[in-house]
């Protein structure tokens, strides 16, 4: 076959290269692994859980970096581009490297019998591949989906991480927490630090951690954090370790994915030794994309990628923070039909004055009906309005908000993405102006 020529061109490949976008299971990616020889001798850190992997991810790369070493982070999904998933010491991976990577997989994947991998598949093997040729000394790896039959997982990791267990995904996880829990915890080795940043683990983590005796490091239990006036303390084993600053992402819970950050600093010094001003620096430093991320003060706009449950609450916690002048708050709001639209309209209720629900354009967005239709069903007295897309939605929400009312963005990935893409395209305009 004629291979594709551009970025575009190898994405909309590999992307029917599998019937199915999400296929459990790792023999196939360990076939097409041993055939590419894909042997990293670099240190790898695996984030896996339901909410804060790429908080907790952005944290590890930015104290690495900091410290001095050369670090490859593999995240998903991206917001605006495919290379946001592949970064060396921050910068995204170009359209040429990535198409050098695809070209590399797809021979080593030929080669094994045409064995057939998922958009997914092919884009982690195609990142360590990447980093590979980077000669990385560490790599940050964001398990795409549950932990044990994730493509991340056929990477054996020097220390696994689980932060927050919720529930999501559950038709390819399960419907409980233990059993979502357990899922996650195959990302655990035997002898390997294995960090969990749950308030309350589900109990089945705890045990598969115990029976593969793995290095199991508890949040309260082994390690934990308290906010002091000036900033926090992160503690091992009851001690204070280290006095830090408040991590620049907004949110108590933040505290807890850089404690899993850190406890993973900790317990691979023996390998990358790191010292305290590098990891205060990268409090400070780091900031990721759709996670309360403020746009404007004046109106007060955030947006933030939650889509389930558990983000939401977190979320309100953030909107309750919000020091701004008393005004209305409004929500831009459209999600995935396959996500609980329910849950997270119920979490949100109580902290929302107008609602501008919008349609998602995707195969698996849900209608901007159905979402009225949900939020009706929460508060029979909400204050609704209705869009055809998310940028039709934000828009009419700028023009109508006072600079003392707030609009958070929120809902999924697709939703943070469009206004993004809205923010772009009003700069370029802007700048073709002047």
């Amino acid at each position: 076959m004629t291979r594709p020529k551009n970025l575009p061109a190898w994405l909309s490949y590999i992307e029917s290269l599998h019937p199915k976008s999400i296929a459990m299971g790792l023999a196939r990616v360990q076939r097409v692994i041993a055939q590419l020889k894909l042997q990293p001798k670099f240190t790898v850190i695996t984030v896996a859980g339901t909410n804060g992997k790429g908080s907790t991810c952005a944290m590890l790369a930015q104290i690495y970096q900091n410290a001095g070493f050369r670090v490859g982070s593999y995240s998903s999904p991206h917001l605006l581009h495919y290379n946001e998933r592949v970064c060396v010491n921050g910068k995204t991976a170009s359209d040429d490297a990535l198409c050098q990577a695809f070209e590399a997989v797809e021979a080593a994947r030929i080669q094994a019998d045409e064995t057939p991998l998922t958009y997914f598949e092919v884009g982690t093997l195609a990142a360590v591949w990447h980093f590979i040729q980077a000669d990385v000394e560490a790599a940050i790896l964001e398990i795409g989906l549950g932990g044990r039959l994730d493509a991340v997982n056929a990477f054996t990791p020097h220390c696994a991480i689980v932060t927050a267990v919720d529930l999501d995904h559950q038709e390819f996880l399960g419907d409980t927490r233990e059993k979502i829990g357990l899922e996650k915890a195959g990302v655990y080795r035997q002898g390997v630090p294995a960090i969990c940043g749950d308030d309350n683990p589900p109990q089945s983590l705890v045990n598969y951690a115990h029976q593969i005796a793995a290095n199991l490091q508890l949040m309260h239990r082994d390690f934990s954090w308290q906010k002091t006036e000036s900033g926090w303390n992160y503690c091992l084993k009851g001690q204070v370790v280290y006095h830090l600053p408040l991590p620049a992402l907004q949110g108590c819970y933040q505290l807890n994915n850089a404690a899993c950050a850190i406890t993973a600093v900790e317990m691979l010094q023996n390998r990358l030794a790191v010292k305290e001003d590098a990891i205060a620096q990268a409090m400070l430093q780091v900031m990721v994309m759709g996670r309360f991320q403020v746009i404007s003060h004046q109106p007060f706009i955030a947006l933030d990628v939650a889509h389930n449950p558990h983000a939401a609450f977190a979320l309100v916690q953030n909107i309750k923070s919000i020091k701004t002048p008393l005004g209305k708050t409004i929500a831009v709001f459209a999600m995935l039909a396959d996500k609980d639209t329910q849950g997270v309209i119920d979490a949100v209720m109580p902290e929302i004055d107008v609602w501008y629900v919008a349609s998602i354009d995707h195969v698996r967005g849900a209608l901007a009906t159905e979402l009225v239709a949900k939020i009706t069903q929460s508060s029979a007295t909400a204050k609704l309005k209705s869009f055809d897309s998310v940028a039709e939605a934000y828009l009419q929400a700028c023009e109508e908000a006072s600079e003392n009312d707030r609009i958070i963005v929120f809902g999924s990935f697709f939703t943070v993405a469009s206004v993004l893409q809205c923010l772009n395209e009003a700069k370029t305009s802007s700048l073709g102006k002047t």
